[in-house]
């Protein structure tokens, strides 16, 4: 079984840089951390592995992520956890995707694992990441694939026999389902928690390769990647004002309540 997961850095902090030209986050590097619902990904990943290999298959867990080379250290976190291996897609091309964008440089990458370890049975993605909120890229890549989907995933029941069982939330509650594989996963948060990285796997992750690739290499048409291959662009990035304005309201409680009337008509 192959198992991909896809992870993105994002901001360790509340205060995001936006560039004023591009409109898009400022990734510098500094601050960075794997986005929570991707780490999340992870762990179910890193289980599922485990409980293959306990019934004597094979099982590779591969980390795959788009970013600016510091990227690389958030990769290697991942080895460290117990990943198999990892591939960064990092080129100026990809500067500046929106998800459709995105999802293409993924798929790429995706292709170019599947030339060395198999077709993956399983991509599993965060349901959103927390500097975006889109949620799109696990169902993109599900449809650029042709692989099934199951989005907002609570628990992986079981998986096997190519097929998987999940929870996952639906209108009104969660629902047991049942995919063939291949599929694309998106977890929530509460689908597991990251195991700390051994010393052990420390020490074998700094001796472990991560592979870094630009667009070229993974056979990617830069007129799909980045900015140039983003159908949606944001147009303004702003901080919404507030304005806090108090009145005092004198009187006997019976004047009280209607001046309360009246401001109240007044900001309707």
């Amino acid at each position: 079984m192959h198992i991909v997961v896809c992870v993105k850095a994002v901001p360790a902090s509340t205060e995001v840089k936006m560039d004023p030209v591009t409109n898009t986050i400022v990734r510098d590097g500094g601050a960075s951390v794997v986005n929570p619902f991707d780490a999340t990904a992870l762990e179910v990943a890193l289980s599922l592995a485990e409980e293959r290999r306990r019934a004597g298959e094979q099982c590779r867990v591969s980390v795959l992520s788009m970013g600016i080379p510091a990227t690389e250290a958030l990769l290697r976190d991942c080895l460290a956890r117990g990943a198999d291996g990892a591939l960064l897609l990092s080129d100026r091309a990809f500067a500046g995707a929106d998800t459709l964008a995105t999802t293409y440089a993924l798929s790429c990458g995706i292709a170019h694992l599947a030339k060395q370890w198999g077709e993956p049975d399983l991509v599993l993605c965060g349901k959103m990441a927390v500097d975006g909120d889109t949620a799109q890229i696990g169902p993109e890549l599900a449809a650029t694939l042709g692989a099934t989907c199951a989005t907002d995933v609570r628990e992986v029941l079981t998986c096997g026999a190519g097929a998987v069982a999940v929870r996952a939330a639906v209108d009104g509650g969660t629902a047991a389902l049942e995919l063939p594989l291949p599929a694309v996963l998106t977890l929530a948060r509460e689908a597991a928690q990251l195991r700390m990285p051994s010393i052990a796997g420390v020490r074998a992750a700094a001796e472990m390769p991560v592979e870094v690739l630009g667009a070229a290499a993974v056979g990617a048409d830069t007129a799909r990647t980045g900015l140039a291959g983003s159908p949606t662009q944001v147009v303004r990035s702003f901080v919404p004002e507030s304005q806090h304005e108090s009145v005092a309201v004198d009187g006997t409680p019976a004047e009280q309540a209607l001046r309360l009337v009246e401001i109240i008509e007044g900001v309707a």
